[in-house]
């Protein structure tokens, strides 16, 4: 068992002290010590996007990322991309679109959607589809995905 180190994870607005081992991802931190399980463990190998966060805006996969390289850096998760009771307008699309199926990967694209949009909020077709490579939905592709996310953008798929 590894010694653990001290250190200070600031998620979704809040800091949090924490001490966890050196090898402890942040997947696991988020679910087991902060209880946001809104992230989930999909593959644990970075290739379905379930586990998919924003790290100082940048979408990272938190199943790749060691929780002690991350002191003091924001962390946004899917639970402080709802406002209050109101869906955010990316899980609005998604519904509307009939876009959300099991739901397992939503969290992931919802991040990764978000992270697209922030930095241009008017992408192409092929930019989301682009943007979306990184997670994998296996209910039912991609098509009402991509729709639902142009449909906030002005574009068409």
């Amino acid at each position: 068992m590894s010694d653990k180190i001290s250190l200070s994870l600031r998620v979704n607005g809040a800091s949090h002290a924490l001490s966890v081992a050196p090898e402890r991802t942040l997947l696991e931190v988020l679910r087991e010590e902060l209880r946001h399980t809104g992230t989930k463990r999909g593959c644990d190998q970075g290739s379905c996007g379930a586990c998919m966060v924003l790290v100082d805006g940048e979408p990272v996969f938190s199943c790749l990322s060691l929780a002690v390289t991350l002191r003091d850096r924001e962390i946004t998760t899917i639970e402080a991309v709802e406002a209050g009771n109101e869906l955010h307008p990316i899980q609005r699309a998604l519904v509307q679109h009939g876009a959300v199926q099991c739901g397992f990967c939503i969290p992931g694209i919802v991040i990764t959607a978000k992270a697209l949009l922030d930095r241009n909020p008017h992408p192409t077709v092929d930019e989301i589809r682009h943007a979306l490579g990184s997670n994998t939905c296996r209910c039912s592709g991609y098509a009402r995905i991509v729709e639902a996310i142009a449909s906030l953008t002005g574009e068409r798929p």
